[in-house]
C-alpha cells in the first residue's frame, strides 16, 4: 500500500477518512497470476489509467503500481491468482469533494481456482445507463453489481446480465457477453456502456466476432452464450433464466482452444 509491503493485509491499514470507502471514489483493476506472473499487465494498466483519468484522479502515478506488483507477487509463485490494484481519491473531508492527498494504491493478490466449464446466468430488470458519466469506467463503485450478483446467486446463477436504457444487452456484473446467431459471433460495441474488458478485446483479437448492438432478447436466445472476464476466461453459458442450452457449444469450445493456445503470449507482460 503506497509503496510499503504490509506483512498481515488483514491489519488495520486504510484511513477510515479515506475516499475510496467514504463515496466509493476509486478505480481498480482484477488480473490474473499465472504461475507467479501477471497476465495482460501492460493492458489492464492501460486501462487504469483510463478509469483513473476518466474519474478525474490525474495523479496516479503507474510506475508506482508496477512496484507495487512486483512487490507483491515477487518469490510467490502461484499457479492461479487474482491480483487486485486498487487507486482511490485517498484521505478526504467526509462529503463528496476530494481533499489534496495524493491517491491511495493498495495492490493485493490471493490464489483462485480455475473456473468451471459451463455456468448460468439471469436477466436482471435494472438497466445499465450506457450515458451516464461512469459508464465504460473500472470503478469501486460496485453496489449496483452487488445487489444484481445477489439476485442471480439467490436463483441458483452465478451471474447477472444486463440490458442498457435502449433495452440491448450490455453486460454482466464482471463479465463481457458474447452470442452465436445464425452462425456468426456477436458481442455487444462499447457504445451499449459495457466495460473495455481486456478478456472482450483479446477473444475479438485472437478469435474474431462482431460488434453490434441489438435487443438483449436476440442474445437470450442465441444459438450459443459464453461469457469471458479475467477468472472466467472463456466460460459457456448453460443456462440464461430458464432457458437452458448445450454448453459448450461449438463456437464456445474454438474459442477455449484459441484462448489457451495464444494465452502464454501475454503472460509476465
Amino acid at each position: 500500500m503506497n509503496g510499503e509491503l504490509l506483512a498481515d493485509p488483514s491489519a488495520p491499514a486504510v484511513p477510515v477518512t479515506d475516499h475510496g470507502l467514504t463515496v466509493g471514489d476509486g478505480v481498480f483493476e482484477s488480473i490474473k497470476v499465472v504461475d507467479g506472473q501477471a497476465f495482460a499487465l501492460g493492458l489492464h494498466l492501460d486501462r487504469l489509467e483510463r478509469s483513473a483519468t476518466g474519474l478525474g484522479l490525474d495523479r496516479l502515478d503507474v510506475d508506482v503500481v508496477r512496484r507495487g506488483v512486483a512487490a507483491v507477487l515477487d518469490g510467490d509463485p502461484m499457479p492461479l491468482g487474482r491480483l487486485r490494484i486498487t487507486v482511490t481519491g485517498g484521505p478526504a473531508p467526509m462529503g463528496s469533494g476530494r481533499g489534496s492527498d495524493d491517491p491511495t494504491v493498495i495492490v493485493a493478490a490471493s490464489p483462485m481456482d480455475p473456473a468451471k466449464e459451463t455456468t448460468t446466468v439471469i436477466t436482471v430488470p435494472w438497466p445499465r445507463n450506457e450515458r451516464g458519466a461512469m459508464a465504460g469506467l473500472k470503478t469501486t463503485s460496485y453496489a449496483e453489481n452487488v445487489v444484481a450478483l445477489a439476485a442471480a446467486q439467490q436463483k441458483g446463477a452465478t451471474e447477472a446480465v444486463f440490458a442498457n436504457l435502449q433495452g440491448h444487452l450490455c453486460e454482466g456484473t464482471g463479465s463481457n457477453v458474447f452470442y452465436v446467431v445464425d452462425g456468426e459471433l456477436r458481442t455487444p460495441t462499447l457504445a451499449s456502456g459495457c466495460l473495455a474488458g481486456v478478456t472482450r478485446r483479446l477473444v475479438l483479437e485472437w478469435f474474431g466476432g462482431t460488434e453490434v448492438d441489438e435487443p438483449i432478447e436476440v442474445a437470450a436466445q442465441a444459438d450459443e452464450i459464453f461469457l469471458v472476464s479475467t477468472t472466467r476466461d472463456v466460460q459457456g453459458v448453460s443456462r440464461w433464466d430458464d432457458r437452458e442450452l448445450d454448453a459448450p457449444g461449438p463456437v464456445t469450445r474454438e474459442a477455449l482452444v484459441t484462448w489457451r493456445k495464444r494465452e502464454p503470449e501475454l503472460v509476465g507482460r
